[in-house]
């Protein structure tokens, strides 16, 4: 199963904590049919999404993704103009 970094759990928090976002919002990773994978918000998992939940932080994984992303870690910056930018270890 994908792992979280505290870096990683504190920027999907920070993501969702307006208040428009539903409490059980969070990032979902999916595969394309191209072979990449993409990560976008989303209020809650898909039929069949694996979830992991670090603290409060939540990443909806749709089953080819959670396959791929078996073992590795999400890590989380942000970078000089201010925007998160995540990574796969």
């Amino acid at each position: 199963m994908l792992t979280l970094t505290d870096k990683a759990a504190d920027q999907i928090k920070n993501l969702v904590s307006s208040d428009e976002v539903p409490d059980d919002a969070g990032v979902r990773i999916a595969s394309s049919p191209d072979g990449a994978l993409t990560l976008s918000l989303a209020t809650g998992p898909s039929e069949g999404d694996a979830v992991v939940d670090k603290d409060g932080a939540r990443v909806f994984l749709e089953p080819q993704a959670d396959e791929l992303l078996d073992g590795h870690q999400l890590d989380a910056g942000v970078d000089a103009e201010g925007g998160v930018r995540f990574s796969i270890d």
